[in-house]
Order: C-alpha cells, then sequence, then structure tokens
C-alpha cells in the first residue's frame, strides 16, 4: 500500500493549546496505533479476530497482555501493552521479545563510565534522561564487554619505527588479597612517521625491574616495532639495561625535568632559588663541553651542602646529555616526558571517582577508555613536523623506514 499523507479537518489542530499537548496526543496516537498493530499480528498467529466463534476451544486463545517500555528514536520511551498467548509460543515481530538494550543506550553508558561515573551514578543518570530503570549489575554486565576491547587493542600491530617513545607509569589503588595496594600500570607513548602520537600499551606490575622491561619491550618487538630511534623515560629501574638488550641502537635520554625535581628534594627552600639558577647553567648549556664545564663549576659550588643531588647528575651523566647530540627542535621533543606526564593527567581526570578499583581489570578498564577519549585529541602532527622530520632522517637516514 502506498504512502498516503493522513488529512486532518483544519479546525483539528486548534484543539491543542501548546506543543506539549499536541506531542501528548500524538502520543498515544502513535502508541494506539502500534498496539492495535500488535493485536493484528496475534490475529496472525492464532488464526482468528478477538471475539469470533473461533476464539473459543481453539486449544489456544488471548491471555492479555504485559507491560513494555520500548525506546523510540523520535519519540524517546514509550510505555507499551503487548499482547500474550496462553500456550506463550506468539512472538511479536514489530517489538521482539527480549529485544536487548538499544545500542546508543550502551554507548551512552560507556561513554559515562569512561568519564569516570561510577555505576549508581550511570543508573541515576539514565532513569534521569531516558526514564528507564537500569540495575547497577546491567551496566557493569555492559562495561565488561570493554574488556575484550581491552585485549584486542594490547595486541593489535604496531609500527615497525617509533622516532620517539615515553615511558612512565601511574600509580593506581588496587584491590589483591582482600586488601588495597599501590599498583602501577606503565604506559609507553610512540611518535609515528607522520608526526602523530599513539599509546602502544598498557602494562601492570608492583614493581619494575630490568626483567620487568625487557618483558614490556619484548611484547613490543613481537608485535611489529623493529627499531626505537630515542626513548625518554624517568630513571626506570632497569629500563636502560633492558633495552640494550631488545633496541641495542635506541638512544636512551633520562627526562631532565625529572632529575631537576629529583634535585630539588635535597635543597632547604632558601636555598632552592639559587641552586636552581645555577643548575640550569648544566642543562641549559648551547652544548655538551660547556655543560661539563658548568657542572664542574655547580659542584664545587654545592657538593659539601648537598652532595646526593650532585652525585644523581654525575652518575647518570651520559644518558642525561644525550640530547645535546640533536637539534633544539628534537631537544624539545626529547628531554623531557611531559607527554606522558600530560596523558597521565589526563587520565587523571577520567578516574579521579574511582578512588579504588576491585581488581587489575577495573582499573585496565577504566585507563582504557581514559586513553581512548584522550587519543580522540591527538589529530594533528608535532608543530614543524616537516622540518623535525627532516632532521630525524638526516641524523638517522635509513633507521626512519618512510
Amino acid at each position: 500500500m502506498e504512502n498516503q499523507q493522513p488529512h486532518f479537518p483544519k479546525d483539528f489542530f486548534k484543539q491543542f493549546k501548546n506543543k506539549e499537548e499536541f506531542h501528548s496526543f500524538f502520543n498515544g496516537l502513535f502508541k494506539q496505533g502500534v498496539e492495535e498493530m500488535l493485536q493484528a499480528e496475534l490475529d496472525e498467529h492464532l488464526g482468528y479476530e478477538k471475539y469470533s466463534p473461533e476464539d473459543r476451544g481453539s486449544g489456544n486463545n488471548r491471555n492479555g497482555s504485559y507491560k513494555k517500555k520500548v525506546k523510540t528514536e523520535s519519540l524517546g520511551d514509550l510505555a507499551l501493552n503487548i499482547p500474550r498467548d496462553r500456550n506463550s509460543e506468539f512472538e511479536p515481530q514489530l517489538i521482539p521479545k527480549g529485544q536487548r538494550m538499544s545500542d546508543k543506550l550502551e554507548e551512552a553508558i560507556i561513554g559515562m563510565y569512561s568519564r569516570g561515573m561510577t555505576t549508581s551514578d550511570i543508573s541515576d543518570q539514565v532513569k534521569e534522561v531516558y526514564g528507564l530503570d537500569v540495575s547497577e549489575g546491567t551496566i557493569s554486565n555492559v562495561t565488561n564487554r570493554i574488556t575484550e576491547h581491552v585485549k584486542t587493542w594490547q595486541n593489535r600491530p604496531l609500527e615497525p619505527v617509533y622516532f620517539t617513545v615515553w615511558m612512565d607509569g601511574i600509580i593506581l589503588k588496587v584491590k589483591q588479597n582482600g586488601k588495597y595496594i599501590n599498583k602501577c600500570i606503565y604506559l609507553v607513548i610512540g611518535l609515528k612517521n607522520d608526526g602523530l602520537k599513539e599509546v602502544l600499551g598498557m602494562w601492570m606490575a608492583e614493581t619494575e625491574s630490568a626483567s620487568f622491561w625487557m618483558s614490556v619491550l619484548t611484547d613490543l618487538k613481537a608485535r611489529g616495532v623493529e627499531d626505537i630511534l630515542i626513548a625518554c623515560t624517568d630513571n626506570l629501574k632497569g629500563f636502560t639495561d633492558a633495552i640494550k638488550g631488545v633496541f641495542p641502537q635506541t638512544v636512551t635520554q633520562l627526562c631532565i625535568v625529572h632529575q631537576i625535581r629529583n634535585s630539588c628534594k635535597y635543597v632547604v627552600w632558601k636555598d632552592r632559588k639559587e641552586f636552581c639558577s645555577d643548575l640550569k647553567e648544566v642543562y641549559g648549556a648551547a652544548n655538551r663541553d660547556a655543560a661539563e664545564f658548568a657542572l664542574t663549576a655547580f659542584a664545587a659550588k654545592w657538593e659539601t651542602k648537598y652532595r646526593h643531588a650532585i652525585q644523581s647528575w654525575q652518575n647518570n651523566w651520559d644518558n642525561l646529555t644525550c640530547y645535546f647530540d640533536f637539534p633544539l627542535e628534537i631537544r624539545k621533543i626529547m628531554y623531557t616526558t611531559n607527554t606522558i606526564e600530560n596523558l597521565n593527567r589526563g587520565i587523571r581526570k577520567y578516574t579521579k571517582t574511582k578512588v579504588q578499583f576491585t581488581d587489575d581489570a577495573a582499573a585496565q578498564k577504566a585507563v582504557y577508555l581514559a586513553i581512548m577519549n584522550i587519543e580522540k585529541k591527538w589529530s594533528m602532527p608535532l608543530h614543524n613536523w616537516g622540518f623535525i622530520l627532516h632532521q630525524f632522517i638526516t641524523i638517522f637516514e635509513n633507521r626512519c623506514r618512510l
């Protein structure tokens, strides 16, 4: 039958004082129409109409109705009376039995969860916005589907070469053996040859060691990474030894910003301004020779009072000064782990309402969703990337794999 536009008398719409009244009328009309169509489906199933002679002694007949709330695209939620038969054989095609939660609602729940809302908060929000009663258990079941996405993401193939990687960790409270302990989720960000960043993966551990980092780097290699040009870390325990065993050509740069912060821990407040000013002469030098000269003068002035701070620079000097071998544009990329610290701050923003996690999977699920939200904003290459790319190609030549 062809679609026909219904015709109403001219004065018909004058009965509605406002759009709310009209909307209510139209909802009722739509509801009535759907329920009549469902009755027609039941008639077809039973083989006779209601109150017809066949309605007696047929072996199966009508058995009232049950209420069901159905979400529609244009009218929102409708409470419908769904007819049923005594033998429970009737399965309406218009509103199928066991119709699961709509994809849009599931996406909304996952979106709210990824932004740090608790299951009880989400349940309340769904009730308020959608008018649906969704239990906390149902919400947990929806968000648990993310676990499979996490596994797929963690095992996805990676690029053969990353120009720079930044590595650091974020501490979370996770329940283990009946009590909450600190666990660290270690994260790795990679800079691709198009100037875009991506999170390569996350790994959870209570402690770090050379063997732990060996397993992380081996995982990256198994997923297709053949070379890392520069790795920037916060003096991660055992990392330098581990990377030599997996990616021996990688330049390892310790984060200067972290080194400065660690040095200042030893310095009393009244000395800090002068101490930091002298230290800037070291890390802000034009080249390595000038930096070594400045470190000698810095040590002569402060070593007696702050020996541990000075020794920290001296003992890590080779890995602290790798950035002097590169142009200024690449130095800005590699001398600090600010890139991954910004990621960690973003994750904290999304997980701040989840103070504690029931298990490792819950923590990883929350961090994964936060990462997905953050990565959406990483849509542009690094500033002046064309010029920086030329520098990388000049220094590393064929290792860039363009």
